[in-house]
């Protein structure tokens, strides 16, 4: 794969990663590269590692729907492959909202099903309760909204309570107390609202 043949924004990508986020995503491109066999350390990857593969991910994916492209049989396979390293080495790494939300509505937008239900489960195992607000708080869409929604409602009450103490996620954080407490009949989310809320006692009764 020559990366100067796969468009100019590709290019500008690419130039922008650093030498170990390019190593990485030469790692996994070798066989066998999964998801699995990349690094964890925090040394190996960051916030800005996060950043380089979404940028370069939304210049492939960008890059794919041009005319010349589907026209090239050859390049286009070869964006598709180097898209979806990036998109194991995401799914593997990152615990962005704004990562999980490229991810997730790039899933819905081909119809990939199967990768969006992995996602949420990823949703579960790895992201903090404020990162899952913050998912609810910026996906536009409405599918994704609610497996954050749900992620939420499914946390315990102690990672939830944090929310109703930042303004910016107190209406999310509510939102996901009364679902436990009125969905799923947790009494303990039922006596944080009413710890938290007391005006309110009893408003969804």
């Amino acid at each position: 794969m020559v990366i100067k043949d796969l468009g100019p924004a590709v290019v500008r990508a690419w130039d922008g990663l650093r030498p170990m986020t390019k190593k990485l995503l030469a790692r996994a491109m070798q066989p066998g590269g999964t998801g699995t066999a990349l690094p964890t350390h925090k040394s190996s990857y960051d916030a800005h590692a996060d950043w380089e593969v979404s940028r370069l991910l939304t210049a492939l994916d960008e890059q794919s729907r041009t005319a010349s492209v589907q026209k090239d049989s050859e390049k286009l396979g070869e964006i598709t492959e180097l898209a979806e390293t990036c998109v194991r080495v995401l799914e593997t790494q990152s615990a962005s909202a704004e990562v999980f939300i490229q991810l997730a509505e790039r899933a819905l937008r081909r119809h990939d099903y199967n990768r969006l239900d992995k996602l949420a489960d990823l949703l579960s195992l790895r992201y903090s309760a404020t990162e899952v607000a913050e998912v609810a708080r910026q996906a536009e869409s409405p599918q994704v909204r609610a497996i954050a929604f749900e992620t939420l409602s499914m946390m315990p009450v102690e990672l939830l309570l944090p929310l109703l103490d930042d303004p910016l996620y107190i209406e999310i954080g509510m939102a996901s107390l009364e679902q436990k407490a009125f969905e799923y009949e947790s009494e303990e989310a039922r006596e944080a609202l009413e710890n938290y809320f007391p005006e309110d006692d009893g408003r969804n009764n």
